[in-house]
């Protein structure tokens, strides 16, 4: 059957994503979600195990979790394709995936005969696909209420996978389990109330029978929380609010934000979460919250058993510029620090002040924080107030630095890589009353302006190598563009790195060097997605897959619904 005649693609296709005085407000979603199932009993009915779960990083032939594994390598042992040879890596194939709202997701890849893959895309659409033929198995829309109100678009950035089941996290806050082999939905579970301003855009992780989901709607005045979930039946095992209310003044704590709005990382040896934290509420005025706004723009670590909070780092206290720390924490064991002569266990992260952070994964404690990606200009100004009649043009912008991109690691070349933007935006703070389900960001910011600071350099974005160990930028690719840059990035066993651009194109860098050894022009749509890759013995070749089409801040980059496919033959 056509996937024109896909009764799911077509219910994505007529949900629609409006911008209001609120936000952005999903319209047309159908009354119930919907499932069509095109070949079903191509799916290989194995389970997947917690063995391949934890073993996901190693295994060329899958990739079972968003990060590509717990740690959030993003990085395949796959070994086909090498710097000596990316130059003949060709296009197996661009497929249609028929709902081409934002493309910022990671597919997951199950191996077997034929292997599976399930992409995903807003709002809340999915499907199981034949990566060897192209072709989709069954598809799935979730029903999304139409009083979702949504800060910044329609994302659904992956799924996850255990055993019989995969699950999707729902723009109206809540998960849903899928049958993988059926798209059929076994449960749904909320985990905050829609109305109050809450979202969910990310991709959770399963551990252990355990699925880990977090909170988004930080622009609404909502509380932060991690939760987890059972993931048979879908009840609730514990709930935790990122923000201690002992260390915020009076009832700011109300309206504190500390959304940990993208995918925790997950640490096996010590049963830990960490988790990316953001800015505090409301974003602009921070008369409303003295202090330092404990555990907001920075890195929360949880004990993954009870919830319980164990250490923080903040990167921006009593931030009022919105610096997010909102990308995925990459998990480094046995890191050697050779300056400091010692080893250690580390947690990276590069939130939107451009630095990239190396803290202890036992503590918390700061161990280096890195040269910046990006200019730093008139960064940490105070905000002027609207009627004050000035400027307040600050770099990076509320759009960072690093925002939600993922980066990857080599533990070849020892380095990360973080894709960031380079741009300066103006911000005014007022004195806004809370009103629960309204926007509360106690300001303005501008997407654009024309007062840029004298010392910028033109360039819109950057991609940067950084030493983890030393906190040293290595190289840095300067990209330029008429948008921002999306999108994550990938390392291989051979030392490349792959990355997506705003300008549609692919590229796979020397990840020692930096050096451009392949680049393929995929259109002029931007590259929103992350790329994966796998090994498939059946057809004994490596394959590179990402989403095509724009999203990002405030809907930037024209749509496009395409999946392309790259593979190189052993």
């Amino acid at each position: 059957m056509s996937i024109d005649e896909d009764r799911a693609v077509k219910a994505a296709q007529d949900t629609v994503v409006r911008e209001t005085d609120n936000g952005y407000r999903v319209l047309g979603s159908p009354d119930k979600s919907v499932t069509h199932q095109h070949d079903i009993d191509r799916i290989p009915e194995k389970d997947v195990t917690q063995e391949m779960l934890s073993e996901t990083g190693e295994n060329p032939e899958s990739w079972l979790m968003y990060g590509g594994g717990y740690e959030q390598h993003r990085y395949t042992t796959c070994d086909i394709i090498t710097p000596d040879n990316v130059g003949d890596l060709e296009l197996e194939y661009e497929m249609r995936v028929g709902a081409g709202s934002s493309m910022e997701g990671t597919p997951l890849i199950i191996p077997g005969d034929p292997p599976i893959m399930y992409q995903s895309n807003g709002p809340n659409h999915v499907k199981a696909i034949d990566p060897r033929e192209a072709d989709v198995l069954w598809s799935y829309t979730y029903a999304v209420p139409s009083d979702v109100v949504l800060c910044c678009d329609d994302n659904n950035r992956g799924v996850a996978v255990w055993k019989d089941k995969i699950y999707m996290a729902t723009l109206d806050s809540g998960v849903v389990a899928l049958n993988r082999y059926t798209g059929e939905e076994e449960w749904y579970t909320s985990t905050a109330d829609h109305e109050r301003g809450y979202s969910a855009t990310w991709a959770p992780i399963v551990h252990d029978g355990t699925v880990y989901t977090g909170s988004a709607g930080g622009e609404y005045g909502v509380r932060g929380f991690h939760t987890a979930l059972n993931a048979e039946t879908g009840e609730e095992k514990w709930f935790t609010r990122t923000c201690p209310e002992e260390e915020w003044v009076g009832d700011s704590i109300n309206q504190a934000a500390g959304t940990n709005w993208m995918t925790a990382t997950f640490d096996e040896e010590r049963n830990r979460l960490y988790l990316p934290i953001g800015n505090p509420g409301p974003d602009f005025d921070g008369s409303v919250r003295p202090g330092p706004n404990r555990n907001t723009c920075g890195t929360l670590c949880l004990d993954a058993e009870t919830g319980e909070h164990l250490w923080f780092h903040q990167e921006s206290p009593h931030d009022v510029w919105d610096y997010d720390s909102a990308c995925p924490r990459v998990l480094i064991k046995d890191l050697e620090i050779e300056h400091r002569n010692q080893t250690k266990d580390v947690v990276v992260d590069a939130g939107k002040t451009g630095w990239a952070y190396t803290v202890d994964a036992e503590t918390g404690e700061l161990i280096e924080r890195s040269e910046p990606g990006i200019q730093q200009l008139n960064m940490f100004g105070m905000i002027p107030h609207i009627d004050e009649g000035r400027r307040g043009t600050f770099m990076p912008g509320g759009m960072g630095g690093n925002d939600w991109q993922p980066p990857s690691y080599s533990p070849e070349n020892r380095l990360i890589y973080y894709k960031m933007h380079n741009n300066a935006q103006e911000a005014w703070w007022r004195f806004e009353d809370f009103e629960e389900g309204k926007k509360y960001w106690g300001g303005i910011l501008e997407d654009e302006t024309e007062d840029m600071p004298d010392d910028y350099n033109g360039h819109i974005a950057s991609i940067s190598a950084i030493d983890p160990a030393t906190g040293e930028r290595v190289w840095r690719d300067w990209i330029d563009g008429e948008t921002y840059l999306w999108g994550g990035t990938m390392t291989t066993a051979t030392g490349l790195m792959f990355a997506g651009t705003q300008n549609g194109n692919m590229i796979a860098y020397d990840g020692a060097t930096g050096d451009r050894l392949w680049e393929f022009d995929c259109g002029d749509k931007p590259i929103s997605g992350d790329p994966v890759s796998w090994y498939d013995p059946g057809t004994e070749k490596q394959y590179v897959a990402i989403q095509i089409g724009g999203s990002g801040w405030l809907r930037r980059g024209p749509r496009d619904d395409r999946l392309v496919v790259f593979s190189m033959s052993a």
